[in-house]
């Protein structure tokens, strides 16, 4: 997993309250269990005029909404994403934060996030940040003010820094802002053990040599 420790990002503005896992990556999506190739597909069906869209279709095939924000040339190369209210309800797919990350999102600012989806991109490299709604209001106003916005996350700090210098700070789990300034993700975590595992491995095999045999069925 990709450490995570100060960000600089162009912000992309997502002005709606309660958007789901499903609008986030459609349903249709979800047949392929690789873990790659979901951020062409993010916000599918608002992103694109040709609905329903299939897993497979590639991006120069589609008809892009030109009204969709992310569409929009000046929200271009986006790396923040700001968000209202309960970002992320709905199911629990996993494939959400997928979509988010491999589009090329680091951070998510919002007033609340549905707890699955909180939860689940920490795991998966991404930093979401609840901020108080007048706050979030104030970095919705400011964006749409002032194209190419930029704001830089500084999490070893936990302050969100604007433009012009003025900081906001933020607060994070010690557990999950270890674990997103280090790089790792459960895997990572058990791995930092891989002796001892291993160690334990080689004596279970030497008092149980029986468990080492391969059986064909």
């Amino acid at each position: 997993m990709q450490k995570f420790t100060v960000h600089q990002g162009l912000v992309a503005p997502m002005d709606r309250e309660n958007v789901d896992t499903d609008a986030i990556i459609p349903k249709q999506f979800l047949k392929s269990i690789r873990k790659t190739g979901f951020g062409p597909n993010l916000f599918d069906e608002w992103r694109y005029l040709d609905q329903p869209g299939q897993p497979g279709v590639p991006e120069s095939e589609r008809r892009p909404n030109p009204d969709f924000v992310l569409n929009q040339p000046r929200y271009q190369g986006a790396s923040i994403l700001l968000a209202r209210k309960n970002f992320g309800c709905g199911s629990s797919r996993e494939h959400a934060p997928w979509a988010i990350e491999q589009y090329g999102f680091r951070a998510l600012i919002a007033p609340s996030f549905a707890d699955i989806f909180f939860n689940n991109c920490f795991k998966n490299g991404l930093l979401p940040i609840v901020l108080p709604e007048s706050t979030v209001s104030q970095l919705f106003d400011e964006v749409y003010a002032f194209p190419g916005y930029r704001l830089t996350v500084d999490l070893e700090r936990q302050v969100i820094v604007k433009p012009q210098g003025e900081e906001i700070p933020f607060e994070v789990n010690a557990f999950r802002r270890y674990c997103l300034l280090n790089g790792l993700d459960d895997i990572g975590l058990t791995l930092r053990h891989r002796d001892k595992i291993a160690a334990f491995e080689a004596q279970r095999l030497a008092t149980k040599p029986w468990l080492a045999r391969t059986f064909v069925g």
